[in-house]
């Protein structure tokens, strides 16, 4: 249970994007740990349709069985989970309490992180159709404990389709990881024009949709969005050179990023070991990223930055 006295981002959900191989799994795990030595309660759901390990990442035991499962599974092979593109209407049953959903569908870390995983599409066989029902799964999912609302963490898969499904509406905040590419940087841009328009009431494409209770529903939806700010953390720094380029960059388009994990070789070691992640220094530094997200999200700054520390 969470001892911390403020405790703003209880309740909340908050996903984490980037653009494929900028390390955004790795952040999500490392802000998992730093919330719950933070002293929250913590849910991290695993969105990624096709990257795996992120419970070896975490230290789970094992990984868990996937929540398209318990939902009664894809709609393209006769089960019950739809695309939010093709069907916008709720995922039945995404608000559940952690003590009701059997075990199996559930893994927790040594320090008491609860991982769940949306859905893979590795197992699936060629023609199974798109990964949309694991996106409702991302979009919709909600888990609770019997005195407490955690934190949940979604990671979600590389790259905009995601976002362009309507996942962001039902996140409160989101984070775009960058690593020190120019693809990286672009995808910070776009990201933070996309919330821009969601929350300047800008309407989702709809014309595909022949039902008009589904054309109202998703305009509702979207109007309903909790989406607060989208904020941006730097990943795979190798020294401050780069931070100081990627920064500057970014700042050219008014972008502040709200802390910096650097490149280390025991995460890629991690990584391709399956080992837990363990990096003492950028453990610390996720920390610092929780510690400014918290300030946001008190709204005792519209943006907290913090500036790369002079060598």
């Amino acid at each position: 249970m969470s001892t911390k006295p403020n405790r703003v981002l209880n309740g909340k959900r908050i996903g984490v994007f980037g653009k494929g191989g900028c390390g955004k799994s790795t952040v999500a795990v490392l802000l998992a740990k730093a919330l719950k030595d933070t002293g929250y309660d913590v849910c991290l759901l695993d969105a990624d349709s096709t990257n795996v390990g992120i419970s070896k990442a975490l230290g789970a035991a094992t990984d868990p069985t996937p929540l398209l499962d318990f939902y009664g599974g894809m709609v393209f092979s006769g089960g019950f989970v739809t695309c939010p593109v093709d069907d916008p209407t709720p995922l039945k049953g995404a608000h559940i309490s952690v003590d009701e959903l059997p075990k199996t569908f559930q893994e927790t870390s040594p320090e008491g992180i609860h991982l769940f995983v949306a859905g893979k599409m590795g197992d699936k066989g060629p023609g199974a159709g798109c990964d949309g029902p694991i996106a409702k799964i991302a979009r919709d999912f909600r888990p609770s404990y019997a005195n407490e609302t955690p934190v949940t963490l979604v990671d979600y898969k590389a790259g905009f389709e995601d976002s362009a499904r309507g996942n962001i509406i039902s996140l409160d905040w989101i984070i775009v990881v960058v690593d020190p590419t120019s693809a990286a940087i672009q995808m910070a841009i776009h990201m933070r024009d996309m919330v821009a328009q969601l929350k300047a009431g800008v309407s989702p494409a709809t014309a595909h949709l022949e039902d008009p209770a589904m054309v109202d529903l998703v305009n509702q939806l979207y109007r309903e969005a909790r989406v607060k700010d989208v904020l941006f953390v730097l990943n795979r720094v190798r020294d401050d050179e780069t931070e100081r380029y990627v920064w500057d960059r970014l700042a050219e388009h008014q972008i502040e990023p709200i802390g910096t994990i650097h490149d280390d070789p025991l995460l890629s070691a991690a990584w391709l070991k399956g080992d837990p992640i363990a990096d003492a220094v950028n453990l610390n530094e996720a920390g610092r990223i929780v510690e400014a997200l918290e300030e946001v999200a008190a709204g005792m700054v519209t943006r907290t930055a913090l500036e790369p520390e002079a060598s």
